[in-house]
C-alpha cells in the first residue's frame, strides 16, 4: 500500500486522548486503531504483531542470516492525537504541485499563510496535505506512523538484510502517558527512534525537562462593604502570584532553549481559585530553580495573606532524553548519515516538547527522535507533504541498512 493511502486510513480514524482519564488508554478509541495497525503489520509479514492489555501495539522481525549479532533496533510512533482541538472526521485537502502561496482551508474563514508559516514556500512544487480548517490533521503522529509501517513494509518486500527489528505503537503520548506501561524488555530492541518529530531533516535528543505546577489560593470571602483589611479576593491573589513570574518567560517569548512558564487554565471566584501551569526548561539546574521560583512566591504571598493561602503542587513529567543520548554518539551519527544518505542535511534541533523517547530512554531503551515531514500540530494549522513523508520513510530504511552493518 503507497504511504498516502496508509496515512488517509489512519487519520481517519479519531484517536485523541484525555488527560482527566484514569483508563488505561485513556480514551477507548484509541483500540480502534491499534487493532487495524495490528492487521496491518500481520498483513505485511510481522506475525507476532499483537495489541497488550494496555492498548500498545507491538511486533518484531528476526534478523536475517548474517545479521543476528547486529543491534536489534526499535521504531517507535504514537497513535492518539492531541484532545486540545478536534481530531473527528478529519477530511484532509490535497494540493499537487503547491505553489507555496497561501492555501484557504476549507469553508474554515482559516488560511495558511507563508506570513504566519514562513516555511511555506520551501514546500512549493510538493504535494501539500492540510485540514479543512475544523479539525486538526493527525500527522501528529499518523505520519510517523504511515512512515514506520511502510519502512518495515518494504524491508520485508525487497528481502533486504537487518538485524532484529521492533516495532511499537503507544497510546497516550499527546497527554504524557505513553510510556508508563511501555514494555520495555518485551519490546526486545537495545535502541529505537521515535519518529514523531516535525520537517523531515529533523533530529531531536535534547528535549524540556517538564513538569505540571497547580497553584491553588485559598480566598476569604466578605461582604464587599465591610471588607477593609479583611477580604482575600482568591482570584486577584492568583494574578498576583502570575505577575510575581518573569513576565518575558512565556512561550510567546521565548524559543530555542529559553525555558518558560505557562499558565494552561484557571478557574475560581473570590473564595477559591486554581491556576495550572506547566514549567519547562532544557538545562536541569535552570529546571529545578524554576520550581523554587514558583515554591519562593508562594511563600512571599503566605507572608502577606496568611499561612496557606496559596499552596504549590508541582509533579514531574519528563526529563531531557540528552543525558542519555550522549552516552551513544553512534545513535545521533547514523541518523545524520542516513539524512544524507537520502539527500538531507540534519538538523539538531532543540525539542520544545517532550515525546515517548524521553521517558523512555531513562527506561533503559535510549530513543531520539526523528521528524515526520509534518510542521504546524496540535490544530487547524496542521499540514504535511507526501515527499516530507516518504523522506521519512527512507531515512529509517537507511538506517535499519546502518544498523544491520553494525555488529
Amino acid at each position: 500500500m503507497q504511504l498516502i493511502d496508509r496515512f488517509f486510513r489512519y487519520v481517519k480514524v479519531y484517536t485523541a486522548s484525555d488527560p482527566e482519564s484514569e483508563t488505561v488508554p485513556t480514551t477507548a478509541r484509541q483500540l480502534d486503531l491499534a487493532k487495524i495497525l495490528c492487521e496491518d503489520l500481520k498483513e505485511i509479514g510481522i506475525t507476532d504483531a499483537r495489541i497488550s492489555e494496555y492498548g500498545y501495539v507491538y511486533g518484531s522481525v528476526p534478523a536475517t542470516p548474517g545479521c543476528e549479532s547486529a543491534p536489534a533496533l526499535g521504531l517507535i510512533a504514537h497513535m492518539d492525537t492531541a484532545p486540545a482541538f478536534s481530531g473527528e472526521n478529519v477530511e484532509p485537502q490535497v494540493i499537487p504541485d503547491y505553489d507555496g502561496s497561501k492555501v484557504t482551508l476549507g469553508v474554515s474563514g482559516l488560511e495558511l499563510t507563508p506570513e504566519l508559516f514562513p516555511w511555506l514556500p520551501s514546500l512549493k512544487g510538493r504535494t501539500l496535505i492540510t485540514t479543512d480548517g475544523t479539525t486538526l490533521l493527525g500527522a501528529d503522529d499518523k505520519a510517523g506512523v504511515a512512515a514506520v509501517v511502510c519502512a518495515l513494509e518494504t524491508v520485508l518486500k525487497e528481502n533486504r538484510p537487518h538485524g532484529k527489528l521492533c516495532v511499537g505503537f503507544t497510546p497516550d503520548e499527546e497527554v504524557g502517558k505513553g510510556p508508563d506501561h511501555f514494555d520495555v524488555e518485551g519490546f526486545g530492541a537495545d535502541f529505537a527512534y521515535t519518529v514523531d518529530g516535525g520537517p523531515e531533516n529533523e533530529i531531536s535528543f535534547d528535549n524540556f525537562n517538564a513538569a505540571a505546577a497547580t497553584v491553588k489560593i485559598k480566598g476569604f470571602s466578605i461582604h464587599p462593604g465591610e471588607s477593609k483589611n479583611k477580604m482575600i479576593n482568591a482570584a486577584l491573589v492568583l494574578f498576583e502570584f502570575n505577575s510575581m513570574l518573569p513576565a518575558g518567560d512565556i512561550p510567546r517569548c521565548t524559543e530555542e532553549y529559553e525555558g518558560f512558564f505557562h499558565l494552561t487554565h484557571m478557574s475560581g471566584s473570590v473564595d477559591s481559585t486554581e491556576g495550572h501551569y506547566i514549567v519547562r526548561e532544557h538545562d536541569k539546574h535552570l529546571f529545578e530553580g524554576r520550581k523554587k521560583t514558583m515554591l519562593h512566591i508562594a511563600d512571599l504571598l503566605n507572608e502577606k495573606y496568611g499561612a496557606e493561602t496559596v499552596r504549590v503542587e508541582i509533579k514531574d513529567q519528563y526529563r531531557n532524553m540528552r543525558e542519555v543520548i550522549e552516552q551513544y554518539p553512534f545513535m545521533m551519527d547514523y541518523a545524520d548519515e542516513a539524512m544524507r544518505s537520502v539527500g538531507l542535511e540534519p538538523n539538531h534541533t532543540p525539542t520544545r516538547g517532550g515525546t515517548d523517547g524521553a521517558t523512555l530512554s531513562f527506561m533503559g531503551l535510549p530513543c531520539p527522535n526523528l521528524g515526520t515531514g509534518g510542521y504546524a500540530f496540535h490544530g487547524p494549522f496542521e499540514h504535511v507533504t507526501v515527499e516530507g513523508m516518504e523522506k521519512c520513510r527512507d531515512i529509517l530504511l537507511a538506517l535499519i541498512d546502518l544498523y544491520s552493518e553494525r555488529k
